[in-house]
């Protein structure tokens, strides 16, 4: 073995106060440190299990796979050790080291004064750090397996630690764990057993107290999906979601299946009831693990689950995949993509189905929804049952609609399904786009997540009525006969001579700064609105690609004027006055402006725009 001097290293974080935080004030129960420490010698094994099928030689060492739990009452020291795969010194500084490597200062953050919140823990990955709760110093040895040398990691908890190298005659980690006064209930074998009980029964290898090689079992040992519904508890549940999704909340739904037929597989999975931090990037995995014979494979495959789930956390078994298939192979296999066909139905038909219950489906749509809508745009496959799962707000009151809610709610001369996209369902519902809607009771889906500019578009209709966005469908208006009884009021308007000559000066006035100036169907109350023009992407869609940087530059859009407003009325009558371009220049370019507004956008010169309104509020005074 290589001798190589100690050395002493910052951790990578705010340390002193994370783990001040995580030992003092983040856990409400201290014996959860067990469960975590438990859970990733678990998957030390697991990992060394897949290695070992291409690579046998890491496991000549003849070291069962298992975890102990080892007490030393006199010198106060409890000991996880497993036979896992184990680290190098790489390693160690790396996992040990790096202290919420998704953001500590994020995570410091999103504390707040939620300190209890355990959910933060799985969001942020530092439980290992729990075990500083009951120890005042924790040693960590590890042997990686097919190597040699072994390394020694050693903690205070105060900001730094040390890694040296060391002995250890097998492969795996030994966590040693010096505990904290008045932690001797730690100690006990009584206490570790029930410990193990309550959180870490379904871990799939034996959990063994002490050295002695005949000791029992502390756990089943059995693969918690394997056993049959009927024997499993809702509490077990709970807790194999706690491991296998690395989270401290509950599951919003369970769903535990076997399959049988051409394909046999059995899954388990959960949704969970809190939203990772990162789950809107679409870059990333979902939490499926993948198991072949009991042999865990990986996690997060590519093919198994498609990413609009990937809020999906769980295991699916395979026993028809080859023990020795390849990341390569397993995106190429047809037998994964029969399996993720069948997750992917049985996930959507239980949402469907849960959905049917709003005031449960609220909580999770208010969490996933956005993530779930993705599938409209990706998976043209399972549209149909996505359709049946998605939820939207409209102006039909405040709660949640499916599009069938929709459909059947539709007017008489209705031929398509209407929606307005923007930033949120508050100020859609006071846009001019829907004056014209609502005023013949017409209703408008409320579409505010971003993915909403684009599936429209792909999916194209819905049981065959299209899709159609309000701002391009005002033509539409004169197809639908109003409400039965409540015939529509006819508003006052200038006559059309007055209304050509204004709109002939406001393209003048405006120029460049408009694509066009026209009258607009749909305006019932206001008195101007800014549409995109025929094949440019509609003016919220737009905004979204600047700030993506996918588009440099504004597009013109078209002045919708409405003829029967009495500013417009009183402005196209004087259009055709001696001066009319003076009187009116500051008038048009406020229109504009209020338009712009109206859209979200900032005006397009606010120290004119200061001036112009001054000017004519100063006009208005006698």
């Amino acid at each position: 073995m290589t001798e190589q001097q100690e050395a002493k290293l910052p951790f990578q974080a705010e340390v002193s106060r994370l783990l001040d935080i995580v030992a003092n004030a983040l856990y409400s129960d201290k014996e959860v440190f067990l469960r975590e420490l438990v859970s990733n010698s678990a998957d030390a094994c697991d990992r060394l299990r897949y290695a070992a099928i291409t690579r046998p030689e890491l496991t000549e060492d003849g070291a069962e796979l298992g975890i102990r739990l080892i007490v030393d009452k006199d010198a106060r020291t409890l000991t996880v050790s497993d036979t896992g795969i184990g680290m190098n010194r790489d390693e160690l500084i790396a996992n040990l080291g790096t202290i919420a490597k998704s953001g500590t200062s994020a995570f410091l953050s999103s504390l707040g004064d939620a300190k209890k919140d355990l959910n933060l823990i799985g969001q942020f990955g530092v439980g290992f750090y729990a075990a500083f709760m009951v120890s005042d110093k924790v040693t960590v040895v590890s042997r990686h397996a097919g190597e040699a040398e072994a390394w020694r990691w050693v903690s205070e908890g105060k900001g730094e630690f040390t890694v040296a190298s060391a002995d250890k005659p097998v492969r795996g980690t030994d966590i040693t764990l010096h505990l904290k006064d008045g932690e001797d209930e730690f100690l006990e074998e009584w206490r570790l057993r029930q410990i193990v009980t309550k959180y870490s029964d379904h871990i799939s290898v034996p959990i063994r107290f002490g050295t002695d090689a005949e000791a029992e079992n502390l756990n089943h040992a059995a693969a918690l999906w394997t056993r049959p519904k009927s024997e499993i508890t809702a509490d077990e549940y709970k807790e194999f979601y706690h491991h296998v999704a690395h989270a401290f909340d509950e599951p919003w739904a369970t769903l535990h299946w076997r399959a049988e037929g051409v394909i046999d597989y059995t899954a388990l999975l959960f949704v969970p009831k809190n939203k990772p931090f990162d789950m809107g990037d679409p870059n990333r995995k979902h939490g499926v693990k993948l198991y072949v014979k009991r042999v865990f494979i990986t996690e997060g495959t590519e093919g198994l689950v498609p990413p609009y789930l990937r809020f999906l956390r769980g295991v699916v078994e395979s026993e028809d995949l080859p023990l020795n298939i390849s990341r390569e192979m397993l995106q190429l296999s047809p037998i994964l993509a029969k399996i993720r066909t069948g997750v992917t139905k049985r996930v959507l038909g239980d949402l469907a189905k849960r959905a049917e219950t709003p005031e449960d489906y609220a909580e999770f749509w208010a969490t996933f929804g956005a993530i779930l809508k993705e599938g409209l745009y990706e998976d043209r496959e399972h549209r149909t049952e996505l359709f049946k799962a998605v939820r939207f707000r409209s102006t039909n009151g405040e709660g949640l609609v499916s599009l069938a809610d929709y459909v059947g709610r539709m007017k008489p001369d209705q031929e398509a399904i209407y929606f307005l996209t923007g930033d949120n369902a508050a100020s859609l519902r006071n846009s001019p786009h829907l004056e014209g809607f609502l005023s013949r009771g017409i209703e408008v889906l409320l579409l505010t997540d971003s993915i909403d500019e684009f599936w429209p578009a792909v999916a194209h209709d819905y049981e065959g009525k299209p899709l159609r966005s309000v701002t391009r469908a005002g033509d539409d208006l004169a197809k639908i006969a109003p409400a039965e009884g409540k015939d529509e009021e006819k508003a006052e308007t200038a006559p059309e001579g007055e209304v050509a000559k204004l709109i002939e000066l406001m393209k003048t006035v405006l120029g460049q700064s408009v694509k066009d100036v026209k009258v607009s169907p749909t305006l019932r109350e206001s008195a101007v609105r800014l549409v995109a023009g025929e094949g440019a992407p509609d003016i919220h869609l737009e905004k979204l690609l600047r700030m993506h940087g996918q588009l440099q530059e504004a597009t013109p859009h078209v002045l919708e004027i409405n003829a029967g407003h009495r500013l417009i009325r009183e402005m196209a009558k004087r259009s055709s006055a001696e001066g009319a371009g003076d009187a009116l220049t500051d008038r048009i370019w406020l229109l504009l402006d209020q338009a712009r507004i109206l859209e979200g956008d900032a005006v397009l010169d606010p120290n004119a725009f200061a001036r112009r309104l001054a000017s004519v509020l100063e006009s208005g005074i006698d």
